[in-house]
């Protein structure tokens, strides 16, 4: 209701007239109409703009009012409202958004152990540590299957990661907040209206704490996301450094390679392997079991 509201509000500071044509409309709430039906209370102009925000609807071969009591709302409120929310969902405080014991150390030791991939002593701790749980897999089967499991077993891992530990349905109403100030920022401006910018802004600076929030919010799961990644990729690391050139396969546009060879003369071809399985089977993982990973 607060949208359809704030949107009412907004087309009554940018036309005055329009007050006088959503009120025309308001007599026929429980009719489906036509602009023919009401082109003498409101101009076809009028009638786009009611349909271009929402506040009118399509209905079977017509249109209606979305919400009449948002639009009275919107009538009788002022003119340039607070922001007050597009969601029954409350946005967290800094409180719900601050890190646990056990996030700040899974960050810590992950940032550790990424210093391996240029501190040689690190990946020769890391990768003879995670060789006893893997080098029987690579005893088992070629490196390159090797690979893809494991860019299985990790793309699964952040699937469940982000699923469990990042709240979208707040994500959603942090985007919401900052679409809507956005839309009035815009309105405002076009209008010339200086007061209104001024108030928006003002909001705007005091919803960058929620952009933090935020921020820390879709943070939080990459830690525990490297936690388990980066030994892996020093244990890759660490093992194709035993192998003289590496094991062939076919790379899609590619072709025939070796996973120590570099394509486009940087990138290694084990990385590109890699995230090829990885990103293949997280889809596959994340539509089978139904795991969001994005706000709705």
């Amino acid at each position: 209701m607060a949208r359809t509201a704030e949107k009412v509000r907004d087309l009554v500071a940018e036309d005055p007239e329009m007050r006088d044509a959503i009120t025309a409309l308001l007599e026929h709430e429980d009719e489906t109409v036509e602009w023919r039906d009401v082109n003498e209370s409101l101009t076809s102009g009028q009638w786009g703009r009611l349909i271009e925000k929402g506040v009118l609807e399509e209905a079977g071969d017509g249109f209606r009012l979305a919400d009449p009591d948002a639009v009275r709302e919107g009538l009788t409120g002022d003119d340039e409202p607070a922001y007050e929310g597009g969601s029954d969902v409350e946005l967290p405080d800094d409180e719900e958004s601050s890190w646990t014991t056990y996030d700040k150390a899974a960050g810590v030791l992950s940032l550790v152990m990424m210093t391996g991939y240029y501190y040689h002593p690190i990946r020769r701790t890391v990768g003879p540590a995670i060789d006893v749980v893997l080098g029987p897999l690579n005893g088992l089967l070629p490196f390159f299957v090797v690979v893809m499991v494991l860019a299985v077993c990790t793309g699964f891992w952040t699937s469940i990661i982000q699923a469990n530990l990042m709240d979208f349905d707040k994500m959603s109403v942090y985007q919401e907040r900052m679409q809507d100030i956005q839309e009035r920022q815009k309105a405002a401006r076009e209008r010339g209206d200086e007061e209104a910018l001024d108030r928006i802004q003002k909001e705007q600076m005091e919803a960058m704490g929620d952009q933090l929030g935020m921020f820390k919010m879709q943070f939080r799961p990459m830690v525990w996301i490297m936690l388990l990644t980066i030994p892996v990729f020093l244990w890759m690391y660490w093992k194709l450094g035993q192998i003289d050139r590496g094991v062939e396969l076919i790379l899609p546009l590619v072709g025939h390679t070796h996973l120590k060879d570099t394509i486009a003369g940087f990138m290694p071809a084990w990385i590109v392997w890699y995230f090829l399985c990885s990103m293949g089977f997280s889809q596959i993982v994340r539509k089978g079991l139904g795991i969001q990973t994005t706000p709705t």
